[in-house]
């Protein structure tokens, strides 16, 4: 009986699975593994909201492989020593997963390659398992660039390679009795959730984009910034950890057609295009990508702002709205999470960096890749064409939220509040403000507006 191991990372479904699909015809028993690496708790990865959605994952792949005659194996510790143990007691002759772009996954990969080697057993590395379009499939042409650094041009070069086609899951998962593993993690057992958390897993996940895909899909292209609309397909988690496959939600998108569909595969390009820029440049994820900029504040000099912020209460009510729906649901509305990034780096001037961190604290889909460079994009480090484009939170909370529904959702305070003033209290009456138990503005705009240019010039 040959053995081949299926090592799960960011990638726990059976629909569409490169790796274990290749395992299958490869093996006559397979090993569906994951692995509880504390090295992902060290460098921060471990956040609540995902290591709870993580457990719903885990249970729903479990229970999706136990419907196929098979089980998930779990295991905990060092990723490389792990995987080698099973594959010796399994007498395992390969060992398949997909490729990452993060520098912690090509150390995870290198590690595991030379702790295979040593005893004789194959890694097999899958690409476009957690993007469409593998990085690097595309390049600038007729230049040393080894990757694009703006979406446009991208978009259209990513839109012309042929997607393959989608794999339908294994009907049968044989596991050797050999394969031992420990009990699966329960969502009940993390602490400081989120309690609009949504429910993980394949499962959750393919319910979710089949109700979405009968409804907002063909109102997507108009209304998918619409903060109170919440138009969105909010399948984010689910990409991140991929219980859905983006090869098989953009050729399903482009076979429904239509206006709503065609923006929707440009939203999971700007996923691919973030990867393929931090494989090429894995620094990113800390360091300025394009445009250095030393002048930030940081947690010494901007604490009290910086904690106004984090609460929701600078006294800008779409800012504020974001920011208490990112701590309820453990996700943000994509217009709102441009709205409060740009009010931290440009309007209070606060080092990206900051910013970055307090979303993958709470960010359920919250990964290095997309939360890194879409915050260095706002803050005009990265890809942005525009770097010095600042959005005002009035103009765009009355033009996203005209009748300002999302903010009285997410600041009761305000709920009383008739009209557009919502996105202004702050010109309410002396004696109505005083009642509403909501701050007065952390700074004036035009005074933020000076002091980014200022210090920009100074950049």
């Amino acid at each position: 009986m040959t053995v081949a191991v299926v090592l799960f990372t960011a990638d726990l479904r059976l629909h569409d699975h490169p790796p274990l699909h290749a395992a299958v015809r490869a093996a006559d028993e397979i090993v569906p593994l994951f692995v509880r690496d504390p090295g992902v708790h060290a460098a921060g990865f471990d956040a609540p909201n995902r290591r709870a959605f993580l457990a719903d994952c885990l249970t729903d792949l479990d229970e999706r492989l136990r419907h196929r005659g098979g089980r998930l194996v779990v295991r905990s510790g060092p990723v490389a020593r792990e995987v080698r143990a099973v594959a010796a007691e399994c007498r395992a002759a390969e060992v398949h997963m997909a490729a990452g772009v993060t520098a912690f996954a090509h150390r995870r990969e290198q590690r595991l390659r030379e702790e295979l080697d040593s005893i004789g057993v194959t890694l097999h590395i899958h690409d476009s398992v957690t993007t469409a379009v593998a990085p690097g499939a595309v390049t600038p042409s007729g230049t040393d660039t080894d990757h694009y650094a703006v979406f446009t041009p991208y978009f259209r070069r990513w839109s012309q390679v042929p997607l393959r086609d989608p794999l339908p899951p294994p009907r049968i998962v044989c596991v050797p009795d050999t394969a031992r593993g420990e009990a699966l993690p329960s969502a009940a057992d993390v602490d400081a959730t989120s309690p609009g958390l949504p429910e993980g897993g394949e499962t959750a996940g393919r319910t979710r984009c089949s109700s979405w895909w009968g409804g907002d899909l063909s109102r997507y292209e108009d209304q998918h910034d619409d903060l109170a609309g919440d138009a969105t397909s909010r399948l984010s988690p689910y990409l991140h950890f991929g219980a859905l496959s983006p090869v098989e939600l953009v050729r399903r998108a482009r076979a429904h057609g239509g206006p709503g569909a065609e923006a929707f595969v440009r939203q999971v390009c700007w996923r691919d295009f973030h990867h393929q820029v931090l494989a090429a440049r894995p620094d990113a994820a800390t360091a300025d990508y394009r445009t250095r900029h030393d002048q930030w504040r940081g947690e010494d000099d901007a604490a009290q702002d910086i904690a106004a912020w984090r609460d929701g209460m600078t006294g800008y009510p779409v800012v504020d709205a974001g920011m208490r729906q990112l701590r309820h649901e453990g996700w943000m509305h994509n217009r709102a999470r441009l709205l409060t990034a740009s009010f931290l780096t440009k309007t209070l001037y606060v080092d990206w960096r900051i910013g970055a961190q307090h979303f993958l604290e709470l960010l359920v889909d919250g990964d290095v890749v997309n939360n890194q460079l879409n915050w260095q994009w706002v803050a005009g480090t990265g890809t942005d064409t525009r770097p010095h484009r600042v959005l005002n939170p009035v103009v765009q909370g009355k033009r996203f939220d005209p009748r300002g529904t999302y903010v009285r959702r997410w600041v009761p305070e305000l709920a009383d509040v008739e009209g557009r003033l919502v996105h202004e209290p702050w010109r309410l009456p002396r004696e109505t403000r005083a009642a509403l138990d909501y701050p007065e503005p952390l700074i004036d705009l035009a005074d933020g507006l000076t002091r980014f240019k200022q210090a920009r010039g100074r950049g």
